[in-house]
Order: C-alpha cells, then structure tokens, then sequence
C-alpha cells in the first residue's frame, strides 16, 4: 500500500462513535448495502484501471470493493478524517489503495486527476458540503462522475406496527445530528450543490428497502440502536424511560412476524463533470 504522506488531522468528532462496536456495525451495514453500492458503480462506469476517490472512507469496507474493482493497474484514494478508521484501513495493507488521514472538508487533489469518485453517508454528518463537492469537481477529469447514496429523508423511515416510540427515537437521532452540523435530509439539497460546482446530474432516483424481522436488513437497525440509543440518552435527546421502553419493545417487534420496517428514503446520485468541447 502506498504511504500517505498527506498531513494528518486531528480527529473530528464523529456523532456515530469510532469504537469496535461501531467498526462491527459498519461491516454489517456495509454487507446489507454492497448490491445498492455495486449497483450504482455500474452505472457511473466504475471498472478496471480507473483512478477513483473514496471520499469519507470509514474503515474501508466499501474501499475494498472498490479497490478489486478497479483491479491492480487502478487506484481508489480512501479519504478518511478518523485516526481510528484509518488505522484500521492501513492494517488491511490493500496494495493499489492510498489512505489519505484528512477532512473531507480540507481536501487537497490534483486537479483533473480522477476518473471518478463515490460517497455514501457522508454529506450527512459534515456541516460544509459544499468544500467536499468544490474539491471533488475540481480533481474529476472531464467526463468523470461523482456516484454519491446519502439520505434524502431520513424521517420518512416507519416501523409496522406503527410506534410513537419509534418516532421519537428517529426525532431524537435527527436533532442528535442536526446538533453536530450534519442534515438527515441532505440528499434534497445535494443537486443543486452539485450543480452549482459545474457538475451535471447525470441520475437521480430513490432507494427504500422494507426491513423484515430474522433478516440480515432486520439487524441494520438493531445493530444501530444497541450504539446509538445508549449515547441518545448520554446526550440528554432521548430519556433513559423513554430508551428502556424503546428497545423494550424493539426486542417484542423483532419476534413479531407482521412486523416491518421501511428504510429512510436514500438517494441515488450520478453527477458528471462536463466533456470539454472538441
């Protein structure tokens, strides 16, 4: 793996936590969501030889997807601001991946550089999206996409049989993030950040998948909840009454075979920096 001699950053604090149980949660989402990720790869293009940006990488779960994708004549540069997460990116020692240990909101890349860059959940969580899309447009070569999936309404999500502590965990989670700087609803404002940085949607559609108890989708939540909940109290945006009845009656309805689970609206996003004119 090639070193990175980017300047390290200091940690920004990230609402999820970068904790084992975090980096177990994150394989998990990772693995529930690859085929949505693949998917949206194929149609930007993504394939052997390319050089791509994995931009808020995480612990590289999907860098090293990218990475066999791209094969051994490609790159993916992983940007990630969490020491943690890069640590534990570098120990998979991913031969034609870079790890670059930087805010995504501080990037610094060569300019017309990439032959495409990919995104997922992380303009909800940085307060200032539009530096992200500025240096990413300005490093993609012409006729090179950004493919970004990001939440486009993460309070349309809804649990069956209808909870009012459901809501009011999901409110909770939303005020937690808002209070950080990031927005649940980004993927409204995205198009036309992406636009004004000379980009051209390309493709645009929503995702929602139904989550069903016993199902690999089912522990996504679950997995989520057991973390978050627990800091939603620590954070006083959910009681410790209110939490206890939550996962209470999250443990009934993950018995209950009626039960269902409708995901947050996420969205699809292929935007494409224009070809220059012959």
């Amino acid at each position: 793996m090639a070193p990175d001699k980017t300047p390290s950053k200091p940690d920004r604090p990230y609402v999820l936590g970068t904790h084992d149980e975090e980096l177990v949660r994150l394989g998990l989402q990772h693995r529930v969501w690859r085929g949505a990720a693949y998917d949206l790869w194929e149609r930007a293009g993504f394939g052997p030889g390319h050089k791509l940006l994995d931009v808020g990488a995480g612990p590289g779960y999907a860098t090293r997807d990218l990475a066999e994708l791209v094969g051994p004549q490609g790159t993916v540069q992983a940007v990630e601001i969490s020491e943690r997460f890069v640590e534990h990116l570098r120990q998979q020692a991913i031969p034609n991946v870079v790890v670059i240990h930087r805010d995504a909101q501080e990037l610094v890349l060569e300019d017309e550089s990439l032959d495409g860059a990919y995104a997922r959940w992380l303009f909800t969580f940085v307060p200032k999206p539009e530096r992200v899309v500025a240096s990413v447009a300005q490093a993609l070569r012409p006729g090179a996409v950004f493919a970004i999936q990001d939440y486009g309404s993460y309070g349309a999500t809804r649990l069956g049989p209808p909870s009012e502590l459901y809501k009011r965990v999901i409110d909770a989670t939303i005020a937690s993030w808002e209070q950080s700087g990031g927005d649940p609803d980004i993927g409204c404002r995205l198009p036309g950040i992406l636009v004004r940085a000379g980009l051209i949607i390309r493709d645009f559609r929503p995702r929602v998948r139904i989550a069903r108890p016993g199902t690999a989708l089912w522990e996504w939540p679950t997995t989520f909840f057991r973390s978050f909940v627990p800091k939603l109290v620590e954070d006083h945006f959910l009681s410790p009454d209110d939490a206890r009845a939550f996962l209470d009656e999250w443990a009934r309805v993950s018995v209950n075979p009626a039960a269902f689970l409708l995901t947050p609206i996420i969205l699809d996003l292929i935007a494409e920096k224009p070809k220059t004119s012959p």
